[in-house]
């Protein structure tokens, strides 16, 4: 499989808290539900066709609380955003969970699993499985392991019309240096810019 990371940003990389107040508070971050303003049905089909192509799903440990929290109760069999992430594998990456914690409720409870041993080695194991895309979805702290580690194939960013200040960032300091080859940008009408990217080797140098 290859291993997709799906992310909403503000013009200055944040990640956090895009869906509500109470989704990630944490570093007394205020401004979380900013993606809200940006009611843009452009992204909503974006999203679904993505789903499309997951066929596992890799989430860290705050992540996977709000999925839990969330998507079992949304059951209806036309939603097929909903439909994947609950019938599909969650490969759950976490120091702090045991296995009997990793659970999913509704009609699907045995699809959530938590990851053993050393993470880079056993993503490095799913994404050699067969399948289409094994999917991250927030998960900041998983990712900024993940492209420490060069095992993100691409990255599809939906970053949004505003700057925020504060927050955590999906490159922060000690992000691995990488050129990326844009594959596909498109800007909705609300000005949300829709970018697929995969690495392209290593950052160049020379002088203007």
């Amino acid at each position: 499989m290859e291993l997709t990371v799906q992310t909403f940003l503000t013009l200055d990389g944040v990640m956090q808290a895009p869906g509500g107040p109470e989704e990630d508070p944490s570093d007394a971050f205020a401004h979380g539900g900013w993606q809200a303003p940006f009611p843009d049905p452009a992204v909503g089909d974006f999203v679904t066709e993505l789903n499309r192509h997951a066929s596992a799903f890799l989430l860290g440990r705050r992540t996977y609380d709000i999925f839990r929290g969330y998507w079992p109760d949304q059951a209806d069999p036309d939603d097929p955003i909903a439909t994947a992430i609950n019938s599909l594998p969650k490969h759950v990456a976490s120091r702090s969970l045991g296995e009997g914690d990793v659970t999913w409720r509704g009609d699907h409870p045995d699809t959530a699993h938590l990851l053993s041993g050393d993470v880079v080695s056993a993503v490095q194991a799913l994404k050699e499985a067969p399948g289409d895309e094994l999917q991250v979805w927030g998960s900041g702290d998983l990712l900024r392991t993940l492209l420490q580690h060069g095992l993100v194939d691409r990255l599809r960013l939906m970053t949004f019309p505003l700057v925020l200040g504060s927050g955590r960032r999906l490159f922060a300091a000690g992000a691995l240096p990488a050129t990326m080859r844009p594959v596909d940008i498109t800007v909705t009408d609300l000005g949300i810019v829709l970018g697929t990217y995969e690495p392209a080797g290593p950052v160049a140098h020379g002088q203007m």
